[in-house]
């Protein structure tokens, strides 16, 4: 790798500005030239997803994203930010797992406790196996640093939870490969401004950006035969690496003295990386809510998430994507601007906040079916 960091400072441009540019770069065009061929071949092989009570499409689509999303991200991330890989031993494992359990589950469909099996299991080997994990709330309910087992416990629950938020808002076009793109700009721009030693995940959230938005093209397309999910694969390895850049994202602001770590503090930072990943948090958390309340099973497939809500009002998948993601960053930058004031306090904004944005389309559509019946 030595050689290789090299070769690039050969052209003059700091090495760190063109690891960025570069993996955004083969990042984007590994993604955009590796899905047409996953088409061809889900479309040969009629490995489909089939629309179903959950489904807010009306015909079968390809539903193998996420294999293009892995590979490019696989290949870019071990070339231009090796480091991680050398600082968190199973971080590669993890991913690979991912992959095998999403595959499996988007072409023959899992049976759920054994993807939560293999979730346990990649949550594990991160959070034990690299030390990637809460080690602090920072005062929330007035609860500071955790023990070694209660942190433990509660980093592997986060991450499981994360995993499937993120595979549960994968329901229209555009929501979870767009909302991905927001919060690993977020965090690669928090990165940057921390400092030099963060600078591999800033590389990181750039070849993530440039996977999702060649994906996305796709995604969003108008013709059928363009047409891809990212399915379950997909998903799941999004949500993972947004909570393992969350995870780290909080653990900078942890004072842990360790030699040649810069020390930062930001009291708020666990509200922050919430405000941040607030949408799949805010859905997962009032679909089950609901569920309960009509006492039904949390797991029972619904139309009650937020996208949902928005088709109802007769949006397009675009808009009510669009929609969504500019009003959780208006939550994003209320969490910024006080993000000094108490921990607690931003908390409870935040959340709320998050709710409001769930229920404001239930709000529109009884305005608006009120507004016809009195015409």
């Amino acid at each position: 790798m030595k050689n290789f960091e090299l070769f690039l400072s050969q052209s003059g441009i700091p090495i760190f500005y063109l690891k960025i540019g570069l993996g955004f770069l083969f990042s984007f065009l590994i993604t955009f030239f590796s899905v047409p061929t996953i088409i061809k071949i889900s479309r040969r092989k009629n490995l489909m997803d089939e629309p179903g009570i959950r489904s807010s499409h009306l015909r079968k689509i390809p539903n193998l994203g996420g294999i293009a999303i892995f590979y490019s991200i696989g290949i870019c991330a071990s070339i231009f930010a090796y480091e991680l890989f050398d600082l968190y031993k199973f971080l590669f494992a993890s991913l690979i797992i991912l992959l095998y359990v999403g595959v499996m589950d988007d072409i023959v469909v899992m049976r759920a406790y054994k993807k939560l099996v293999a979730q346990i299991i990649v949550s594990a080997l991160i959070v034990i196996g690299s030390d990637i994990r809460i080690r602090s709330l920072f005062g929330v309910l007035g609860i500071y640093e955790l023990e070694y087992f209660v942190s433990i416990i509660f980093s592997i629950v986060t991450f499981i939870i994360l995993i499937n938020a993120f595979n549960l808002i994968d329901g229209i076009d555009g929501l979870a490969g767009g909302y991905s793109v927001i919060c690993s700009a977020l965090f690669g721009i928090s990165y940057y401004r921390l400092g030099e030693y963060n600078y591999p995940l800033v590389i990181l959230s750039a070849v993530i950006i440039g996977a999702v938005l060649a994906f996305l093209y796709y995604n969003l397309s108008n013709y059928r035969t363009n047409k891809i999910f990212m399915g379950d694969t997909g998903s799941m390895l999004l949500g993972f690496l947004l909570a393992f850049t969350s995870m780290c994202f909080i653990d900078i602001f942890i004072d842990r003295k360790l030699p040649g770590v810069p020390k930062y503090h930001l009291q708020s930072a666990p509200v922050v990386a919430v405000a941040i990943l607030i949408l799949p948090i805010v859905d997962t958390l009032n679909v089950i809510i609901i569920r309960l309340a009509q006492k039904k099973s949390p797991f029972d497939a619904d139309k009650n998430h937020i996208h949902h809500k928005l088709l109802k009002l007769n949006l397009t998948h675009r808009r009510s994507s669009f929609y969504i993601i500019v009003y959780y960053l208006f939550v994003v930058a209320v969490a910024y601007y006080f993000r000094h004031i108490s921990i607690n306090l931003l908390l409870l904004i935040v959340v709320a906040l998050g709710f409001l944005g769930a229920y404001l389309p239930d709000l529109i559509y009884v305005l608006k079916n009120n507004r016809k019946a009195n015409n």
